[in-house]
């Protein structure tokens, strides 16, 4: 019997995906819920699974678009499961020191007779200033005796601007994934189709750094997950989104929507890029439980494990470019959300406190908002908000109860 394997749906309003690997090859024989191909959404990249044992033909190349419930290969479901042969099971005997013979080694080449300097040619002195200037020698006149080049002529040489240098100069030429299409769309989309706008604010981050320090290790302990900056920041924007509500907002046509729950997508780096998996009712969640469900939504990221469902449907975004570097940027809103928080790298920087100047750690902080919805008075307020929470986490983050709000 022959088994048609069709595309299955990988999530609602998906009609198609692309096969961006086979992980096996025609006329091999796979098992039963083996892992055949690696296929690209336009929302995540999924395995696709043998769905009996047998021999495969395969019907799509890789890099084809097949439409959701087309049929990408046979499976003979009758086809024995072929032996290995003893020649293949057979491990390969080291040769004994008797057998093996030792390669003569090839005879040192005879010195190269000293040349006479032909024109073009460089002095030695010449040659060591071009290596130095990465200039070739054929891009130099030379002025001495036969036109041969002199350490003079290497001197005053420039490189051709107009002129290619020795390296490389190759090009590749690859087709981008669907995933890393419909990302480039979005964005263009969401810079096109929204008024965004950016706020700034800079955050100290002593009274985290306090915390972290003082709790880091009984809390990794106790829970298995380490305590790291993201639960306080999305317990610093749950805090904010229900103090400014419009920003928990979007906009379906003339209506705007304002959600009274907090599902927060957090932006994590996986093996086809960027995806941004969801923390859903982030509000009702505790430092323990953020910092668990993000660390299992990262891992199913790192894996290519991630579903559709898992990033679709939340309603604010955090983005850590911080971890990468990044100073200070504007990040884009991921539509049909109508803001977005972007974290950055921490570094120590003069401030003011209490009239005297003292170095703290700072990070910036930079919401980019749709300004259809949300007016400056509460983009401010809200990043403002953020800002009080961070900087003092026990009051606003932990009712005043570091280990009661930590579970220790």
């Amino acid at each position: 019997m022959v088994l048609e394997m069709k595309v299955p749906s990988p999530g609602e309003s998906i009609t198609e995906v692309e096969i961006a690997q086979w992980l096996v090859k025609d006329g091999d024989y796979v098992e039963k819920d083996q892992a055949i191909a690696e296929v690209d959404s336009d929302k995540a990249t999924l395995e696709l699974p043998a769905e009996a044992a047998g021999i495969i033909t395969l019907k799509a190349q890789e890099g084809d678009a097949v439409a959701v419930g087309e049929i990408v290969c046979l499976i003979d479901t009758e086809a024995t499961k072929p032996e290995k042969s003893a020649k293949a099971e057979k491990k390969e005997e080291k040769p004994t020191p008797s057998e093996t013979k030792t390669a003569e080694k090839p005879k040192a080449p005879e010195a190269a007779k000293e040349s006479s300097y032909a024109s073009g040619t460089p002095s030695p002195a010449a040659k060591k200033v071009l290596d130095e200037k990465n200039i070739s020698p054929n891009q130099v006149k030379g002025t001495g005796r036969d036109g041969r080049i002199t350490k003079d002529d290497a001197v005053k040489a420039t490189p051709s601007m107009g002129t290619p240098g020795p390296g490389s100069r190759g090009t590749e030429r690859k087709k981008m994934s669907m995933l890393r299409r419909k990302v480039a769309e979005r964005l263009v989309s969401a810079k096109n189709e929204t008024a965004m706008l950016t706020t700034f604010n800079e955050v100290d981050m002593s009274e985290i750094f306090r915390l972290r320090k003082a709790h880091k290790e009984a809390f990794a302990a106790k829970h298995g997950v380490g305590l790291g900056f993201m639960s306080f920041f999305t317990k610093a924007v749950v805090r904010a989104l229900q103090l400014y509500p419009d920003v928990n907002s979007m906009i379906d046509s003339d209506h705007m929507i304002t959600y009274d729950f907090c599902d927060i997508s957090v932006a994590v780096s996986g093996p086809k890029g960027l995806v941004v998996p969801v923390v859903r009712n982030a509000e009702n969640l505790s430092f323990r439980g953020i910092e668990a469900e993000i660390k299992r939504l990262a891992v199913r990221a790192r894996d290519g494990q991630i579903t559709v469902d898992e990033m679709t449907g939340g309603t604010f975004t955090i983005s850590n470019g911080g971890v990468f570097g990044s100073m200070l940027s504007t990040p884009i809103i991921n539509p049909p959300q109508s803001a977005i928080l972007g974290m950055h790298n921490i570094v120590e920087r003069p401030v003011v406190k209490d009239g005297q100047v003292a170095v703290a750690p700072v990070m910036y902080l930079a919401l980019s908002y749709d300004h259809r919805i949300i007016d400056g008075r509460e983009s401010v307020g809200f990043l403002v908000a953020v800002k009080e929470a961070i900087e003092n986490p026990v009051e606003h983050l932990m009712h005043g109860d570091v280990k009661k709000a930590l579970e220790l």
